[in-house]
């Protein structure tokens, strides 16, 4: 390797260690990981066309488990003699995935879409893996046991699992179902934060409790959180809508562009809390109590909220 290669990277490890990503080489994957980011990092521009491109890094799990755990039918192919700079060639991080394991690199094709970030955490999560990606809009992102760290060309922002902070706002029987609930707060954090997507997300496992919100748009289509198909129509359509999303016990779509009304007691009761969104969202969660309200800011921070209160939030970037 290059002596200037060699130094690139060791910067690269300085980085991610001063963002807490210690690739120090104490485990078998890091060189390979360090390697594949700068990979990712500094890409090689054809007719004016930056490549996007994917690779998973090392997956501990049986792979008889991954279509399961994923929801998508996987076709593997081994690399075999073809050298790494040609097989990369073959891998856009999307549908199609170089998976680096020694000297027994494999390709993975997907049959469908999967390149989002939320699909990244499911993605190593469900092999085990670390998952290095060169998104089509440039943004690069290292998720695995960790969270998810994104290079946005300027600097790199770590978003922490959301486990590490879930326990705190989690269902019980009263809010509703936790797997639901956790998706929803997952699909909050790495499908729209991450975007800078704006939305409100009521998940409501009693329709019959007392609200006030003025559905002001037709029913929208049946589209169910926990279904991994109906997250990018969903996702699409929330870019283009003011107001709330409103969600049902089984994670079922019920309503879209909702006007969450406060009442004269909340608005009496509850302060005003940053902006419009989040006021009203806290002011409706105290009418509200069984529900609870996922708020993402533009800039990528996520609130959760639930009888007038701050349960939790992800850092800010």
């Amino acid at each position: 390797m290059p002596v200037s290669q060699t130094r690139r990277l060791e910067r690269l490890v300085q980085e991610l260690a001063e963002q807490g990503l210690d690739l120090d080489g104490s485990e078998s994957w890091h060189e390979c990981a360090v390697i594949e980011i700068d990979y990712a990092l500094r890409p090689t521009v054809h007719e004016r066309r930056v490549p996007s491109y994917g690779a998973i890094i090392e997956p501990t799990t049986a792979p008889d488990h991954w279509e399961h755990e994923t929801q998508l039918t996987i076709a593997r192919r081994k690399v075999g003699l073809t050298a790494l700079d040609e097989s990369r060639r073959y891998a856009d991080g999307i549908v199609s995935w170089l998976i680096r394991n020694g000297d027994d690199d494999e390709w993975a094709v997907f049959d469908r879409p999967a390149g989002s970030e939320r699909d990244l955490v499911v993605i190593a999560d469900a092999l085990g893996a670390v998952v290095v990606q060169r998104h089509p809009a440039g943004l690069v992102r290292v998720a695995g046991n960790f969270g998810v760290y994104r290079w946005n060309g300027i600097d790199w922002h770590h978003q922490p699992r959301v486990s590490t902070w879930i326990d705190s706002v989690s269902a019980c029987r009263l809010h509703g179902v936790r797997e639901v609930f956790e998706t929803l707060l997952e699909f909050a954090v790495h499908d729209l934060g991450a975007r800078g997507i704006g939305a409100t997300l009521v998940y409501r496992p009693d329709e019959l409790s007392p609200a006030s919100f003025d559905d002001r748009h037709p029913t929208p289509p049946p589209l169910r959180i926990t279904h991994p198909p109906d997250l990018a129509p969903l996702r699409h359509a929330l870019a283009q809508i003011d107001g709330a999303a409103l969600f049902d016990e089984e994670g079922l779509l019920r309503a879209m562009g909702v006007r969450l009304v406060p009442s004269a007691d909340a608005e009496a009761n509850i302060d005003g809390f940053r902006g419009t969104r989040h006021t009203s969202s806290r002011r409706y969660s105290y009418d509200d109590p069984a529900a609870t309200v996922i708020v993402v800011s533009e800039d990528g921070p996520v609130t959760v909220l639930r009888a007038g209160k701050v349960m939790g939030a992800s850092p800010i970037s």
